[in-house]
């Protein structure tokens, strides 16, 4: 495949209600055609630090993407809180038609808010294979730690899934591209909109850079969408060889 459809949704996460924010992705995607949908971070509760009171324990998001899945007969992909062996993380599932899934687990928590006080970091680097593109899976404050990102050519698309206030936006949005630009790939940044429970504000901020730093992406109502060519991108690195000339040695990341 040569081509990856993609569905954002901007939506006002309803504050630590589960049910009534599954139902309201299910309306806003009704009629909304895609290879892969993709949710904000935390889709479910919005960002909380109170994770002994939000975190899944039977796996109820995950369930729920699951059936989305397999009913839309497309990909789903988002982060939600969940307790795992008496652990809480920031967890990304990207979910296949199958049923199948994958994992990533925050790797950068926000200490500036204390994220890291309750949250446990994620060990691994995580990319994904999805209909002939590789992508890799970041949460928000990742985007901050570009050597955690680096492309090694093994990526095509990042993904950014986030509750970003808007108080720091131009730093979400600054970053976004500048992480297309530096490592050659697509780069999909899905923020949140509406006003959380602890009153931050979130503007619409969502965007899809291509590798030259250029907004490929369409909006319309809360829907943001944007192709993966990945024809588009393979010739452009191939006129554009930067990313051989990156220094070469090994970066030890201390998990």
């Amino acid at each position: 495949m040569k081509r990856l459809r993609i569905a954002g949704l901007n939506f006002d996460i309803r504050w630590k209600e589960k049910k009534f924010n599954f139902q309201q992705i299910e309306a806003c995607f009704k009629n909304t055609e895609a290879d892969l949908f993709l949710l904000p971070e935390m889709f479910a509760t919005g960002f909380s630090m109170e994770p002994e009171e939000i975190a899944d324990r039977q796996d109820e998001s995950l369930t729920w993407m699951k059936s989305f899945a397999k009913n839309q007969n497309t990909a789903v992909c988002g982060s939600v809180s969940v307790e795992d062996d008496g652990k809480f993380y920031n967890r990304m599932y990207f979910v296949k038609p199958d049923e199948t899934y994958h994992q990533y687990d925050k790797r950068h928590l926000f200490s500036f808010s204390g994220e890291d006080k309750v949250y446990s970091p994620g060990k691994e680097r995580i990319v994904v294979e999805y209909l002939g593109v590789k992508i890799l899976l970041q949460i928000c404050y990742d985007l901050r730690f570009p050597v955690f990102s680096r492309s090694n050519g093994d990526y095509d698309l990042a993904l950014y899934v986030a509750n970003w206030p808007e108080k720091r936006v131009e730093a979400w949005e600054h970053l976004l591209k500048a992480r297309a630009i530096e490592n050659q790939a697509y780069v999909f940044g899905l923020n949140r909109i509406g006003i959380d429970g602890n009153n931050l504000v979130y503007r619409e901020s969502s965007h899809c850079f291509f590798a030259d730093g250029s907004e490929v992406s369409e909006k319309s109502g809360n829907i943001i969408s944007a192709d993966i060519d990945l024809e588009k991108l393979q010739k452009f690195r191939s006129h554009f060889t930067f990313l051989k000339d990156r220094d070469d040695f090994e970066i030890k990341l201390n998990f």
